[in-house]
């Protein structure tokens, strides 16, 4: 069926995926080994028993073998149904089925296409937070849902979707890749009665972010289960939650400096973010830039909120208590400059007054500093001793994340230690040495310039949601995809996977994965949860600045198929490079850069005589000309579709008529600045594989914007 409950993440918000995680994280290690242990061996008994890949790892599944976890499945219903996506207006008829495994919470769902549009595979989606089997309403950016539902559909392949086992916390080791896996299996036996043939489904499947640890692990962890995967927005093992930390430094410590450091990278800006900033402020951006943080995603600064950090804390206060000790007291640690001092809090106030259940007015206006997810601790009464956290503070008043019992008169300290400290946490968890992000912190000779904590939590979270931690070695084909501008999965991440595939791989590399960056893009597969707050804080428009990259995902899937099916080699690897600075660097040309995003490139003019540039002065009332030009890829397909949105306001038009068939196009639009101002137009070019101007998958996009000074 098509869920609708609250428990199915509806929303797509990728920071719940942390609370969970940072719940399971040692669990997942410590119970790994405990299965790895208790695993029988295999015997001669057909089918075997799926053991652990190596002492101590985690079960490794095959095609073959039974998880003797997951050996009991059933089906509890079975009956026809049809649903209609809203976005796409289109209807799909399909056999719903539904089951689990006895004696344990894993569900899952299938959805069933009709017997003459049946083309023998089946895609599988997953997200570490979803813990219900049916497809979310809508169009939410992660799990299964309407959209996947009817993309499959519509495209002769069956849906497979688990609830995970109830997500890491609740099913442990079945959450990454084991509840996944036998839901999958256990699909091809259904279709196999189902469509009467005995011939093996192909099945692939795809995740992003928290999901795409799930889907590479799930690849390392099996052979034989699916055929093909599409991870999407990949971070590094020791990602988090430092690229949550260092996002934090960067905005408190460059807060007055973020908007003329937005403004140098837009769109005829400069392209000097580090002018006007003083000496700390440019060694800060330095360091946040080197770790991967990608200077054009500054642009949405005024919503940047360090991601999962909320949630990703209280594992690392758990895992490193004394941390914030050992940060504010000792030698190698910050907390003894002057600067990083001068920004600690430690504020005792009264509460004079409770609005609502957990806005608190205070006796005294806050001090000016970085309150928001500080601590308030409580100093008297009967719960002194506790805290909660501050999520939001102004003036005199605080707003909490929940309220312990704190009454008017109710002593309180509000203290951001642990915020602070944390926001340097990066510089004391290096990881391995080809995550080279981490490079800066080390001196000439390998040693960290910093002291190190006794524990990596990064890899601890990844491993929650991959099953171990990812290593490079999987089985199968890949197709992954990568955004240039994402500001919580640095896009290095993806070459760092590359080059460990590739070492693991050997000779069979280049017939098994390719490497598709999206250029304009986040860390949200589209556009419609960033304007609506969904999953992200709330970023009115959104689609001047980025793309969505879930049309490239459904094209993925859809090469992976006949990649696997008919060996048809897929569009090669978009070629980058990463600089000093370890940013993604594309080159400028469709036929230099590869992968299957078209590029577009946008000038402006005041004249048909004058010179094209990317800002251009204009007078109100005067025509401007903008030229576009764009170009698709080889083999990556045909534009179908050039989308306007002149004064910059986020709502596109489609006038500009367009030929059929052409891979590469230059097009003039004539627009009038009625006022004053500074305008940043853009245009918004989508490619299709086939050409196909009717359809709505596998439209990808990619925009280009120029400044426009109106006087």
């Amino acid at each position: 069926m098509i869920d609708d409950s609250d428990g199915q993440i509806q929303n797509g918000n990728m920071r719940v995926w942390f609370r969970l995680v940072v719940q399971a994280a040692l669990l997942i290690a410590i119970a790994n080994v405990a299965s790895a242990a208790g695993s029988p061996a295999a015997v001669s008994a057909s089918p075997p028993e799926c053991v652990a890949g190596s002492p101590n790892g985690p079960v490794f599944i095959t095609g073959d073998c039974v998880d003797p976890l997951l050996d009991k499945p059933y089906i509890d219903v079975k009956r026809p149904q049809t649903v209609t996506d809203l976005t796409t207006g289109l209807t799909v008829s399909y056999l719903y089925v539904h089951g689990g495994f006895s004696g344990t919470n894993v569900r899952f769902s299938f959805y069933f296409p009709a017997a003459e549009k049946y083309q023998r595979r089946f895609f599988e989606t997953t997200y570490p937070t979803i813990v219900r089997e049916d497809a979310a309403l809508g169009c939410p950016e992660v799990g299964t849902s309407v959209c996947s539902v009817v993309f499959a559909i519509s495209n002769g392949a069956y849906v497979v979707s688990t609830n995970n086992a109830g997500g890491p916390a609740a099913g442990g080791v079945l959450a990454a890749y084991r509840a996944n896996a036998a839901a999958a299996k256990y699909s091809r036996v259904v279709a196999q009665q189902l469509y009467g043939s005995s011939a093996r489904p192909r099945g692939y499947l795809y995740g992003a972010s928290g999901g795409a640890y799930q889907t590479v692990g799930s690849m390392e962890n099996t052979d034989g289960v699916w055929d093909g995967a599409v991870p999407m927005v990949f971070g590094v093992p020791n990602a988090i939650p430092s690229f949550m930390t260092a996002q934090l430094l960067a905005l408190r410590v460059l807060a007055d400096k973020l908007p003329q450091i937005a403004d140098a990278m837009a769109p005829g800006g400069s392209g000097d973010p580090y002018v006007g900033l003083s000496a700390k402020q440019q060694s800060v951006l330095k360091e946040v830039t080197r770790l991967g943080h990608p200077l054009r995603g500054w642009w949405q600064y005024s919503t940047l909120n360090g991601g999962g950090f909320l949630a990703v804390q209280g594992v690392v206060r758990s895992m490193d208590p004394t941390y914030v000790e050992d940060f504010w007291t000792k030698d190698g640690y910050e907390g003894h400059e002057p600067s990083v001092q001068a920004a600690r809090i430690q504020y005792d106030t009264v509460v004079t007054s409770v609005e609502g259940s957990t806005a608190l007015v205070l006796a005294n206006v806050l001090p000016a500093g970085a309150l928001t997810m500080a601590d308030l601790s409580i100093t008297s009464g009967p719960k002194a001793g506790e805290s909660v956290q501050i999520m939001r503070a102004a003036g005199n008043t605080v707003k909490l994340s929940a309220n312990p019992g704190i009454t008017p008169g109710t002593k309180v300290r509000l203290d951001n230690s642990w915020l602070i400290a944390l926001q340097y946490y990066h510089r004391h968890q290096i990881g391995a040495p080809d995550e080279y992000g981490w490079d800066q912190y080390r001196s000439a000779d390998g040693a960290p310039l910093y002291a190190q904590r006794p524990l990596l939590v990064g890899p601890l979270l990844a491993a929650s949601s991959a099953g171990a931690v990812p290593n490079g070695h999987f089985y199968g084909k890949m197709i992954m995809v990568e955004s240039t501008m994402d500001v919580s999965a640095y896009p290095w991440s993806a070459d760092w996977y590359r080059h460990r595939a590739q070492a693991a791989r050997g000779g069979a590399f280049a017939d098994s994965y390719r490497l598709w960056f999206m250029d304009h893009a986040d860390h949200g597969p589209d556009l419609s949860g960033y304007e609506a707050g969904v999953g992200f804080a709330g970023i009115p428009r959104a689609a001047n600045h980025i793309v969505g990259y879930l049309s490239e995902v459904q094209q993925a899937l859809l090469d992976l198929d006949e990649w696997v099916a008919n060996g048809v080699q897929p569009p090669p690897n978009t070629e980058y490079h990463i600089d000093a600075d370890n940013q993604v660097r594309l080159p400028a040309t469709a036929a230099g850069r590869g992968g299957i995003q078209p590029v577009v490139i946008l000038t402006a003019m005041t004249s048909a005589g004058s010179l094209p540039s990317r800002r251009v002065e204009a007078m109100a009332g005067r025509p401007v000309i903008l030229a576009v030009k764009a170009q698709v890829p080889p083999t990556a397909g045909k534009i179908v579709k050039v989308e306007w949105d002149f004064e910059g306001k986020g709502s596109f038009t489609d006038n500009s008529p367009l030929p059929d068939g052409r891979t590469e196009i230059n097009l003039e639009a004539t627009y009038v600045f009625s006022k004053p101002g500074v305008y940043f137009p853009v245009v918004r070019v989508a490619s299709q594989r086939d050409g196909e101007t009717t359809t709505p998958f596998g439209l990808v996009q990619n925009i280009a914007s120029v400044r426009i000074v109106v006087h």
